[in-house]
């Protein structure tokens, strides 16, 4: 069976986009007025979804249930996959005792929750967006910042919105990767791009959050540390993207900005605490409780995870580890089953790399770190189907939303919507931002987004006399304002924030700061559009390379023997560290027997 997508079905296409719109404007209806839970919320607008592919697009029922299910397995893998993996790493950290370690070490920073999120949701949680992505920096800063206290809606909403900074050049760059690749703009000029638009909204983000945990008094009290955190990370963001290319914006900013922060706290500190309504006050902390040995042993997993994920990031490594752990196959019935507009067969083959998936570079730390930490394997399974039995929900809402998501772009309901948008002319630089943030509400993923629109940002863009990098650029970076309310990303928030079932409340607390936002990155890209094209970089449109190049492993061999080296002396180094500290403890007893 062949099927072709049709973009107009009712021949009007702002009447076609009306109707293509209604699952998402259920969505909306559902979470914020109906305070509907996830779950139902997706599986409703899917079936909504599904009634309009069949009915108004014409798609056929079998097509239109196999997209579905292709979506729902790529929820399944490898976007769940990283969601338990994250959760469980948090859970055995939590069970073992070592938590209340690294809460005593956040605390002798400081126990203010205020800069407590900068720390955690914004600059930990852009680190881990750059290197892991997909889920994994909002399951796993959302967890931390619940256990430390936080109230979870608040936990849960702060590292949605945190999340926002580093999306674009999350992961090792892909969704600038992936923008380049299908609008044909050079990756560093998208990076360029989108290097002179996010670092506006980063340096404001910090008081943003602030504000919006704390309110604009208490925010100014803290107001040093503030631009410390957003000046240091905003920076970093536009010369690394500017100056070295898309892959590593956020770890160098992330990383960066915790130093900075880290040290002007030890010179400055805010006169008084801050913590939530009806919270006990900080208890006392001994700067003696804890050795450095211990501190870091807590740690560890966290250790272990941000090194796993850089080397699972590395192409080298990930070469290897498809080679040895990767099955891919057509997805039966529908793959180049469907022809797209411009007459181009759509593929559907699903990828099960099993090991170099994200998720397993977290189990992997997961398990490396558990004897570290003091934890046998029978407990730690134990551990994990708890996480599992946790997760049922959310993998549910996950699964649902994903199989929505594959269905309106197989069906053509994007792209009416998209093709609506790129009739407004004059004005498309400001809508094109929407675009973005539509795609990424859609798939839960700016790398998705691009794929799906670049090209259409590009060529629209051409044919209103605008250089297409400023629209690629716009689609990138209005994509990162919808991920706060991407339903995929609700669920994962909820689902570490220990807050299933109240997906809509969070869905309230993020809606109209991702409303708020974008229209902020709008009105800049029309700015930088018609007023500012100085900022425009110059390149020139890159060739089409024809060929398949077979990887060279013997790097990546290289590569995972000095991986190994690393955990086998850092293992060492804490299981001594801790050894010589107990030894260190029980000579005054011995003594004493004596």
């Amino acid at each position: 069976m062949n099927w072709t997508q049709i973009i107009n079905p009712l021949n009007n296409i702002a009447l076609s986009a009306l109707v293509a719109v209604l699952p998402i404007v259920f969505i909306f209806w559902a979470l914020i007025i109906k305070k509907m839970k996830g779950y139902k919320a997706s599986l409703i607008a899917t079936a909504i979804a599904i009634i309009i592919a069949i009915g108004v697009y014409g798609m056929p029922v079998s097509l239109a249930l196999l997209s579905t299910a292709n979506g729902a397995l790529y929820g399944l893998f490898p976007i769940c996959w990283i969601v338990i993996t994250a959760l469980f790493l948090f859970n055995i950290t939590v069970e073992s005792g070592q938590f209340e370690v690294i809460k005593h070490f956040m605390a002798s920073i400081t126990s203010d929750r205020r800069l407590q999120a900068l720390l955690i949701a914004f600059s930990f949680g852009s680190f881990l967006e750059g290197t892991a992505g997909f889920g994994a920096p909002v399951a796993i800063t959302a967890a931390m910042l619940a256990g430390l206290g936080f109230n979870p809606l608040y936990a849960a909403g702060i590292c949605l919105i945190a999340n926002t900074a580093p999306v674009a050049f999350g992961a090792i760059g892909i969704p600038i990767t992936v923008a380049s690749q299908v609008s044909g703009i050079p990756e560093m000029a998208i990076s360029q791009m989108v290097g002179r638009t996010l670092p506006i909204l980063s340096a404001c983000l910090p008081f943003y959050l602030v504000v919006l945990m704390s309110g604009f008094k208490n925010a100014n009290r803290v107001l040093p540390a503030i631009l410390v955190s957003g000046l240091s990370f905003a920076f970093l963001q536009y010369f690394s993207s500017n100056f070295i290319g898309p892959n590593l914006p956020d770890v160098i900013a992330g990383i960066g900005s915790i130093i900075c922060l880290i040290i002007f706290l030890k010179f400055w500190k805010p006169k008084e605490i801050w913590r939530f309504d009806n919270e006990a006050p900080p208890t006392l902390v001994l700067k003696g409780q804890y050795s450095n040995a211990q501190i870091i042993r807590a740690w560890s997993p966290f250790i272990l995870l941000t090194i796993m994920i850089i080397a699972w990031g590395l192409q080298p490594i990930k070469n290897v580890l498809n080679s040895a752990g990767q099955l891919q196959f057509e997805f039966p019935g529908i793959h180049n089953a469907i022809t797209d507009a411009s007459g181009k067969l759509i593929p559907h083959i699903f990828k099960f790399n099993y090991l170099s998936a994200s998720g397993s570079a977290i189990l992997s730390s997961a398990l490396i770190s558990m004897p570290l930490i003091g934890m046998g394997f029978s407990r730690g399974m134990k551990i994990f189907i708890a996480t599992l039995k946790q997760l049922a929900f959310p993998i549910v809402t996950i699964a649902s939303i994903l199989g929505f998501a594959y269905l309106v772009n197989d069906s053509g309901i994007t792209i009416t919507m998209a093709d609506a948008l790129a009739n407004t002319g004059f004005l498309f630089p400001f809508f094109a931002p929407v675009l973005g943030w539509l795609g990424v509400f859609i798939t839960g993923s700016d790398t998705s987004a691009n794929a799906l629109f670049g090209k259409l940002q590009g060529v629209t863009a051409t044919s209103i006399g605008i250089d297409p990098v400023i629209t690629v650029g716009a689609n990138v970076s209005g994509g990162v304002v919808g991920k706060m309310i991407s339903p995929q990303s609700i669920a994962v928030a909820a689902a570490a924030g220990n807050l299933v079932g109240k997906e809509s409340e969070l869905f309230r607390f993020t809606v109209k700061h991702s409303f708020i936002m974008l229209v902020c990155i709008c009105f800049i890209v029309l700015a930088q559009a018609y007023l500012f094209k100085w900022l425009i970089p110059v390149y020139q449109m890159q060739t089409t390379s024809t060929g398949t190049v077979i990887p060279d492993l013997s790097n990546g061999y290289v590569y995972l023997f000095v991986l190994a080296a690393i955990l086998v002396l850092l293992s060492a180094f804490i299981l001594i560290s801790n050894r010589k500290r107990r030894i260190v403890q029980d000579e005054p007893v011995l003594n004493e027997i004596k």
